[in-house]
Order: C-alpha cells, then structure tokens, then sequence
C-alpha cells in the first residue's frame, strides 16, 4: 500500500507517487525517461526514446473518435531537486519521502516535484485507462525543462500530426495560460587569485528566507539570500580586510536562493568590528523584510584560528564590488497586462570554484528586445569586473493566438462544469509551448494545472481536490467532441 492510496483519482495518484520513487531532478533523467518508455512498451504502445532521453508516447483514437482532431498532451519529467540543509536524502539516488497532509500532498524535507511530475502522472493514468474515450493521444515528456528547456529544444516532433496542444505544466487551478516570456540563464565569471591568511575564520550563513519560484514568485520582492550575502560582504570590505575561504548559495538558476553559507577570514583584532558589521547589516535587512520575508537571518560562528588559503583581500574586495552591483529581481512591469511582470532576474546560484567567483542567473522576459539588453547589462558588469559571461538556454517566449478554437472549447467546458468562466492570462515564468510551437505548425495551445504552491523550494505542495477536479475536467475536455 503506497501514501497514496486510497486518495482519488486513484491511478492519478498511483503514478504519481511511483514518479517520487525514482530519482528525477535536471540532468538526472535516466532512469524515470527508462521507466516511461517501459510504460509504453508494457502496452504496446507507440514510443520514442530519443538520445536525449525524451519520450513520445501515441495512443491511438477510441472507437468514434477516429475523425477527432488528435491532441498532444506535454509536460517535462524533471523537478528542481532541493533539500533542507538536516535533510539525509541524496536526491541523486533516494526516492522521495512523500506524506499527506489534509488536502495537501508534500514531501519531507525535500521539494515534491509536483511540477511537473502531476503532469506525467496525468499522461500515464490516460494512457493506462479503457474506459475514457478520447481522440488520438500524442504525449510528448521532455527533459530538462528547468535548466533550460534543453530537451524542447532538441526533440524531433515530426511524426506528430496534432495542432492542439494541452500543456500541463502549469501550477493554479482555474486560470488557462496562454502565453509567456522567454528568457535564458547567464552565468557571470569572475577570477580571482589565492593567498595565505593568517587569521580568524567564521562561517556566515544567511538562512530562512521562503524562496520560490523566480517567475511566478519575483513579483513578491522575498529576500534573495546571494543578493543579502553580497551586500553584507561589501559591508564588511569596507571597513576590514577579509578574505573568501568558501561561498555557496543556492541550488537553480530559476528558484530564489533561501541560504547561502560562506567562510570569510579576517584578522584576530577585527573580530569585534566583524561581529558588529554582522549584526548591524542583519537588523537593517530584517526590518527591510519584516513584512515579504520575517524569517531572514544571519548566523556566524568561528571555524578556527590558522593559516588559511583564501582569496586574497584585493579580489575579495573585488568581487564584494561585482557582487553587490549586479541586478536582481523585477526589472520592468507589463505595460500591456497590469500586475504582469515583463523583464526579471533571479541571481539564483553562487559559488566559489577553481579560482573564479560564479554567478548564475535565471534572465526573463516577454520582450525579446529588452531580455537581450539586460543580458548586455550583465556582461558590463562582469566585464568591468574583469570576468565574462555564458548565455545558455536561451528559449522564445509564447505568443498570445487571437484565433484559438482550442482556448475557446476549453472555456465553455469549464463555465458548463464549474458555473463561472475561467481567468485567461499569461505568465512570467517559461514554459516550453514557444519553443515546441516553433516546431508544429500553426500550434493551438492551452496551458493548464492543478494547484500547487511553493514550488522548487522544500514547502512545496498539491491540493489533492484540485487534482481531482483538473482530472475530471481533462477526461471530460477529451470525452467532448468538437
């Protein structure tokens, strides 16, 4: 008996908690890509397994619906894998710890990976069932979807003959997404050079934050844990000498960072100027955050006193000066969509490697133009810095279609079942429809979900009748003939 059981629908369910068994976050897809294409199989179902480990899956039409046109139903089947810092799961080999908690389904200590993995859980109890009548079933599962749409970007679809297109990679019940921004991720290097420090080491560690996902959350202006460590930095730079031992912060480009630890070495006499600095730069951000993000704090401990390989004073000096300019957060709100944002960054990863510091951003926009000179802006300030940039993952966004026959099915199913019309809008954060409309001609699509809340962070949830009522309303979208 799974955690699941006995919740409805129940093969949605089922699916679902045997996707939390197998390890599947970005770039770790192996093995649940594996267990699809078995599903197929299994069957005797149509199924491409690509070399990048996508999956296509065809279900042929029922008896009566052979003249129907054929829908595609996408979504990805990686998650953001994040964890708690006492967590003991290796997310790379261990399942998931799933658990129930009154209408919500999460998992402990970790994120749940209901985006996306409702979707697939979705795809496989369609393509399992008997009873549902439906057209011809094209279901495309990518790879890597939240490191940069790669497995979008790769896949061949030309075997497809569906215009239609439900998109299940969307996380709020009720509202129907019909188009999106683009963007790409940006990382920004900067070298810097190694000394020996005779001094004090202290672990700083900027802790408690709520994260979220950095395009359905940025608009909330939560604390940015990269961005409050590199202010305090520069703080602390001017006033003493320091030196960087070790940084990390975050764990995606496009999820706001909760924690970022860092070991920071100073001289014994500084140690008071030290403490103070850090006490002073944590009041003035908890008030600035007593509202957006009440749990933010700074922690310091003393790690040893020594000789310590660091980067040197003049770099770290350097690099607090890099850091603390770099942009973040909303940068411009929609003109044409009040309450839409329309250019962002997420400074969602920072580390210290191999003699260079690295900033890893997540770059959004629904204006190409102005997602390429914010990306320009970064390459200032790297180059300035005496670093350079990567772009990679750079995806289109999703056009609104003005003509949607789609769209349009889809709204009066929804005000027939639920007596009131749906919101249609459209969202900051990617989705893949730009990037897969590109390879379909005259693609129609609609993008749809249940509920979920805290997604790419550790508080992730999904209501469990938000579930059910999106599954009742899928099968009976597919039962309905146009």
């Amino acid at each position: 008996m799974g955690v699941l059981s006995g919740l409805e629908p129940g093969n949605v369910f089922y699916y679902f908690e045997e996707i939390t068994k197998i390890p599947h976050g970005s770039g770790n897809v192996d093995r649940i890509s594996d267990y699809l294409a078995a599903f197929a199989r299994e069957r005797n179902l149509f199924c491409i397994q690509d070399k990048w480990k996508n999956i296509i899956i065809i279900k042929e039409a029922s008896a009566g619906y052979e003249a129907e046109p054929a829908v595609i139903l996408q979504g990805h089947m990686d998650m953001v894998a994040v964890k708690k810092p006492d967590c003991s799961i290796d997310l790379e080999r261990d399942s998931l710890r799933v658990a129930v908690r009154g209408d919500e389904i999460y998992a402990e200590g970790t994120s749940l990976g209901g985006d996306d993995g409702i979707a697939v859980a979705y795809a496989l109890a369609l393509l399992d069932a008997e009873n549902i009548k439906h057209p011809r079933l094209e279901v495309v599962i990518t790879v890597d979807e939240e490191v940069g749409m790669e497995g979008a970007r790769q896949i061949d679809l030309s075997m497809l003959r569906g215009h239609r297109m439900l998109n299940l990679d969307s996380e709020e019940e009720g509202i129907f997404l019909t188009s999106c921004a683009g963007g790409a991720r940006v990382d920004c290097r900067v070298p810097v050079e190694w000394e020996s420090f005779e001094g004090i080491a202290y672990e700083v560690l900027v802790e408690g934050l709520k994260g979220g996902h950095s395009g359905t959350e940025i608009q909330k202006e939560r604390g940015n844990a990269n961005c409050l460590f590199a202010r305090l930095l520069w703080n602390l730079t001017q006033k003493l000498d320091v030196g960087i031992q070790k940084l990390e912060g975050g764990l995606a480009d496009n999820a706001i960072p909760r924690q970022t630890k860092a070991v920071l070495v100073i001289e014994p006499k500084d140690s008071a100027s030290f403490a103070e600095i850090c006490d002073v730069t944590a009041a003035r951000i908890g008030e600035e955050l007593a509202v957006k993000d009440p749990g933010f704090t700074i922690a310091v401990a003393e790690r040893g006193k020594g000789s310590f390989s660091c980067v040197n004073r003049r770099d770290t000096r350097r690099a607090a000066a890099f850091l603390n300019s770099l942009p973040n957060g909303v940068q411009a709100m929609s003109a044409d969509l009040p309450g839409l944002v329309e250019t962002s960054l997420n400074l969602g990863i920072l580390t210290l490697d191999k003699g260079e510091i690295c900033a890893e951003f997540s770059v959004r926009s629904s204006v190409e133009s102005a997602k390429e000179a914010l990306i320009a802006r970064l390459s200032c300030i790297t180059k300035l810095a005496g670093g350079n940039q990567t772009v990679t993952g750079d995806y289109p966004g999703w056009k609104y279609r003005a003509d949607s026959p789609l769209r349009e099915k889809m709204v009066a199913l929804y005000e027939k079942m639920y007596g009131e019309k749906p919101k249609v809008e459209a969202i900051h954060a990617g989705l893949e429809c730009g990037l897969l409309g590109s390879k379909i001609s005259d693609l129609d699509c609609v993008s749809f979900g249940p509920q979920m809340s805290d997604i790419h962070t550790t508080e992730e949830s999904l209501s469990i009748s938000s579930t059910k009522r999106v599954w009742e309303y899928l099968v009976r979208l597919l039962e309905e003939k146009d």
